[in-house]
């Protein structure tokens, strides 16, 4: 045969024996003894000279740990074991069990699935006079999820701590206010500074169901007299108020809160350091600072007072309040577009007119033609139907 036969043959042969059984797999599965322990010590002289500098080895994972575990179930892995105490392989061999036997050992029911225990938690915390028992009932009556209540007990929150043997609310202050809104006013200060660094106050208290300012005025010194004339304003004698929130600053005083009992008013203090339960008038003084007070310099009390005056009226008469539907919390007249009209577009014969709010720092728009003169009476009826 020719070489180039028998290179063809080789290939061949090379092709169809598996890699088991190669040459150099061969030579490497049946070495001598010799060889063997020869690589063994080899192994063992590099390992010595590690023991002999003090060199810290790195500390093992979880799969290095298994597969030393599994070696010395095939050796005298006392003599062989360096690295660690013969105590920590214990160790780890004894954790290797308490896994094997607690995946074995899980009895009882499987859990329910993720969104159901989401949706415990998310009944229980919006509704905190819920039970178990309510919560398992309205799950199966009015979603088809059977539970019971010892399941829902399963992944009931953890409830609030409670703070010594007082009894906390089964509603938050955000509910109560919602309940009551209509019923509820609050009032805050404003600190100004003029153009000479003056300081000066400003008075404000708002209706949280209508978000109207009620009362606004301006003093450098916010006695308890003043601050008490400023209410018996503002409120008048056949109110319907219930409560007045205010926070604890220290420009409050006592004495008002006493006077404010003839108002058949409850004061109500918020929490210590907690603005958010007085946000509505935090909202309004944020409101008062981003559109008109940063864009202007006030040069005197007056100044200030004229300024306050004609921006009340602005955000009372012609600000859309987001939270009120959009809506005004004073509508005088309320232009809406006309019936069978196109959402956007106008009538040829319609004028939009704007008028100008603090010099033009804000306008007006108001529409004239057959938008307006076609459609006053019922504009005026749904402006009264907003605001009741």
């Amino acid at each position: 045969m020719s070489t180039l036969e028998l290179e063809k043959v080789a290939s061949r042969f090379r092709a169809r024996t598996p890699a088991s059984l190669s040459p150099r797999a061969c030579s490497k599965g049946f070495r001598s003894r010799a060889a063997l322990s020869a690589e063994v010590l080899f192994l063992r002289k590099q390992l010595a000279f590690y023991q002999e500098r003090q060199v810290q080895p790195r500390r093992l994972n979880d799969s290095a740990r298994f597969s030393l575990i599994l070696w010395s179930r095939l050796c005298n892995w006392k003599d062989a074991l360096v690295i660690v105490k013969p105590e920590t392989l214990i160790g780890w061999h004894r954790q290797c069990f308490k896994l094997f036997w607690k995946g074995k050992s899980q009895v009882g029911r499987p859990r329910v699935p993720e969104n159901i225990r989401k949706l415990i938690m998310q009944m229980a915390q919006q509704n905190p006079t819920w039970g178990q028992a309510r919560v398992a009932a309205e799950l199966s009556v009015k979603l088809g999820i059977y539970v019971s209540p010892r399941t829902v007990r399963a992944y009931w929150p953890p409830e609030p701590e409670r703070r010594g043997h007082q009894r906390t609310s089964s509603q938050n202050w955000r509910t109560f206010i919602r309940n009551h809104a209509r019923s509820i006013v609050a009032y805050d200060f404003l600190v100004v500074v003029t153009a000479r660094f003056r300081t000066l106050y400003v008075f404000l208290l708002m209706e949280v169901g209508t978000r109207r300012i009620v009362h606004c005025n301006v003093t450098a010194h916010p006695t308890a007299a003043w601050t008490l004339q400023q209410l018996r304003e503002a409120i008048p004698s056949d109110h319907s108020y219930r409560f007045l929130i205010r926070d604890r600053d220290s420009i409050f005083s006592a004495e008002v809160d006493r006077q404010l009992k003839a108002f058949r008013v409850r004061v109500l203090h918020t929490p210590v350091r907690a603005p958010k339960a007085n946000a509505y008038c935090e909202r309004l003084v944020g409101s008062i600072r981003r559109e008109c007070l940063d864009f202007m310099i006030p040069l005197g009390e007056k100044h200030l007072r004229r300024i306050l005056a004609e921006w009340v009226t602005h955000y009372n008469q012609g600000r859309p309040h987001l939270s009120l539907g959009p809506g005004i919390p004073e509508p005088v007249a309320v232009f809406l577009p006309l019936q069978g009209h196109e959402r956007h577009s106008m009538p040829q014969d319609c004028k939009v007119a704007a008028r100008a709010i603090l010099g033009g720092l804000h306008h007006v728009y108001r529409g004239k033609g057959s938008l307006r003169e076609g459609r006053i009476a019922q504009m005026i009826a749904a402006g009264a139907a907003l605001a009741t």
